[in-house]
């Protein structure tokens, strides 16, 4: 059976190598409190976001542009993954400091994470009822914790093709192929609530993407992020030492070489 083909307006070749100063970003953004969706607009969201040309599957992976290092587990389309791909290098750049999102690797941390079971709330009350009024709740706040009827991989979903659309309809282009300014303004909208997402507001699913990538650029590299643990090197961050009983009673500062749960398991 033959592959279905992607769009034409979203096969382009993205642009992810950026050295520029933009940790600002992240150090600026605040932690917007999200909102709640009700019980009866599911069938919307599935309908209006989610099921909108969700048929299309992924694209060749050895598509110029993108280095394939692992396989994706999550993403099915390839234009959602570039979308990731841009928004995480916005969020941690890479600058004279060291690596950003990509070359850590943190869109595919992400991926994996999603396709697990954080990315279906597994562990959490999912349970009805939920929050109806977005405006009136906030999702984030009180003992009773995440209230949406969306998983957190359906938020991811909308939320990445949610920029994408917006990108297409400020600036004609998709939001991989977009300037870094450009990018920047319709994230910090994003987070500021100013574009409107169906079922659960934009500012959660910042919060989701801002966490998930700051998890990838430091995690151990056992879960798929923080490729040769360059995230932790430029903390000068140990990493995972067993034991710190030969060092402890020094009286010389010691530096030590950042470990991985890998190496205690022969890889």
């Amino acid at each position: 059976m033959a592959d279905q083909q992607p769009p034409k307006d979203v096969n382009g070749k993205p642009q992810h190598e950026q050295d520029i100063g933009r940790r600002n970003f992240l150090k600026n953004t605040g932690l917007v409190a999200g909102g709640l969706v009700g019980g009866s607009l599911f069938g919307g969201l599935i309908s209006g976001g989610l099921d909108k040309k969700n048929d299309k599957t992924a694209e060749n992976t050895s598509s110029k542009g993108i280095e394939v290092t692992q396989a994706r587990q999550f993403f099915t389309r390839h234009q959602d993954f570039k979308v990731l791909n841009a928004a995480t290098e916005q969020i941690f750049p890479e600058d004279e400091l060291g690596p950003g999102a990509i070359k850590l690797g943190v869109p595919y941390y992400i991926d994996k994470q999603l396709a697990g079971r954080w990315g279906v709330n597994a562990y959490d009350y999912r349970q009805a009822p939920y929050a109806i009024d977005l405006k009136a709740v906030d999702q984030t706040a009180g003992p009773g914790g995440e209230q949406s009827i969306l998983d957190r991989g359906m938020i991811f979903l909308l939320g990445l093709r949610k920029m994408d659309e917006e990108s297409q309809k400020r600036f004609e282009v998709t939001f991989d192929k977009a300037t870094e300014e450009q990018q920047m303004e319709i994230m910090t909208d994003v987070e500021a609530n100013k574009v409107q997402m169906r079922g659960v507001k934009a500012s959660e699913f910042f919060i989701l993407l801002k966490q998930a990538t700051l998890e990838g650029a430091y995690c151990d590299p056992l879960y798929g992020g923080n490729i040769n643990m360059e995230g932790w090197k430029m903390k000068e961050f140990p990493g995972a030492v067993a034991s710190y009983a030969n060092y402890i009673e020094s009286d010389e500062f010691t530096k030590l070489d950042p470990v991985s749960l890998r190496d205690y398991q022969g890889h």
